[in-house]
């Protein structure tokens, strides 16, 4: 479960159009299951490792997390298939905002289901206005993201309740604590574990 946070601080990894869930997670990596903590590490380990080899590696070879942890992409990020692991693999290779012009519509339905970090939209393409490396900082109650390495500062649309369904761990996580659901399954170390 991601904490609870005013300000996302860290490295950018800068993506571009159509990302879709074959380039987050491959398809050799969907018998990981996300349930047991020592398979939720190796799909971070293998987080984007669908790119192709122009793109610099976003987990190093051996690590299990990343040193990046804010993506930004272009429009549809997250198109393709269903799978759930897309959201939970960014998640455990330590991602703990995205930030793109437009979702597909399942991955933000997944992101919102696994709560693993914040979704922003963008009000405009910021591909372009940052670099993979660059320093940024998300200021979550202000929607806004400052590019640290350029000193500029971009809006971003609001998450309004959608902080609130990832700060408590997911759709099951924020059913329980508003008392939609009783009991349940509990999270540790963004696992789920019964």
């Amino acid at each position: 479960m991601i904490e609870k946070t005013d300000r996302i601080r860290g490295k950018v990894y800068v993506l571009g159009d159509n990302v879709d869930t074959d380039l987050i997670i491959p398809a050799e990596y969907l018998n990981l299951v996300p349930t047991i903590p020592e398979e939720y590490r190796k799909l971070g380990a293998h987080a984007l490792s669908g790119l192709p080899d122009s793109y610099p590696p976003f987990v190093l070879p051996g690590a299990f997390q990343s040193e990046y942890r804010i993506i930004i992409a272009g429009r549809n990020f997250g198109c393709g298939s269903s799978r759930e692991h897309a959201p939970i693999a960014l998640g455990a290779a330590g991602v703990q905002a995205v930030v793109t012009e437009s979702y597909a519509r399942i991955f933000f339905r997944n992101t919102m289901a696994t709560g693993e970090f914040y979704p922003f939209e963008s009000v405009e393409n910021l591909t372009g206005l940052f670099k993979t490396g660059d320093e940024a900082e998300i200021d979550i109650s202000r929607a806004a993201i400052s590019n640290l390495t350029s000193e500029r500062t971009f809006a971003l649309r609001p998450l309004g309740a959608v902080a609130e369904v990832i700060e408590a761990g997911g759709l099951f996580g924020y059913a329980r604590k508003t008392g939609m659901i009783a009991g349940g399954v509990k999270r540790e170390n963004n696992a789920h574990v019964k």
